[in-house]
């Protein structure tokens, strides 16, 4: 069955002109990111918010920037720090070899905060964080819509994780910046970047489907605790009429093609 699925992955892929590749956090895993699905997944990662007995969807709120500064820039600042040092796994290169090989290349559709399609030397102009981004910054007020970014910044956190003096503030009017992620019950985060990213691809899939072109969708490491990118894979691939390849080690349910399997295991027995 798992051999088969390769095949008609490769044959769809092969046949393609341009390439949607989606991707959730399972993505990730392969370059040594910690996996947060479930609770224990999350508390292995952060055993001081184990302690805390916090669950992700608790500690990834903005509320903790006006409750507790020190303890949300220890969350997001460690997060920074390792995306920062994490290298893209081989997939990223595979599929960016993939990309190099059709007409219309390819745009990635992404509810990671990591930036590591970015890092793999993908096109900033052909990436859509939908939950934006660790590596730009803004103010917790959002006094005046602006987005920054976070390369000046560094954090460094003590041993009973709490983020080190000073913390980054907002240039505009001085109150403590945060991360442009879209965090659970986010009522102040700025969208404006991810709408123009959000404009980007809707401008390339009305180009494919004007041109003609097929499209291949390749959707990994998307669960459906969080479902916006499999919801996003689905919707484009009906749209189209093409078959989904969702590559999910747990969660491959739901697609023409499922591969049941890591993303980077997936990409390499594509391409064998």
């Amino acid at each position: 069955m798992k051999e088969s699925a390769i095949v008609e992955a490769k044959k769809v892929i092969n046949g393609a002109d341009a390439l949607l590749i989606t991707a959730g956090a399972g993505m990730g895993v392969d370059s040594g990111l910690p996996d947060f699905r479930g609770v224990e997944g999350f508390w292995r990662a952060y055993p001081k918010v184990k302690q805390m007995g916090l669950r992700f969807e608790e500690m990834a709120n903005p509320q903790w920037f006006e409750d507790e500064p020190a303890l949300a820039w220890a969350f997001y600042g460690h997060r920074l720090n390792l995306y920062r040092e994490t290298m893209p796994h081989r997939g990223f290169e595979i599929l960016k070899s993939l990309s190099a090989q059709k007409p219309y290349g390819s745009f990635v559709f992404t509810s990671n905060v990591d930036g590591q399609f970015q890092k793999a030397g993908f096109d900033e102009d052909l990436i859509m964080e939908c939950h934006g981004s660790i590596h730009h910054l803004q103010c917790t007020r959002n006094c005046q819509g602006k987005i920054w970014s976070a390369n000046d910044v560094t954090i460094a956190i003590s041993d009973d994780f709490r983020a080190q003096e000073p913390l980054p503030k907002c240039p505009e009017c001085g109150a403590l910046a945060r991360p442009n992620i879209l965090m659970f019950g986010d009522w102040k985060w700025e969208s404006r970047r991810t709408d123009v990213q959000s404009d980007r691809l809707q401008r390339w899939l009305a180009m494919l489907e004007a041109q003609g072109a097929k499209l291949a969708i390749i959707e990994m490491g998307a669960g459906t605790a969080v479902p916006t990118v499999r919801r996003t894979s689905e919707e484009i691939a009906a749209h189209f009429g093409v078959p989904l390849i969702r590559i999910n080690p747990r969660e491959s349910f739901g697609a023409q093609i499922p591969l049941t399997m890591g993303a980077l295991e997936a990409l390499e027995q594509i391409v064998e």
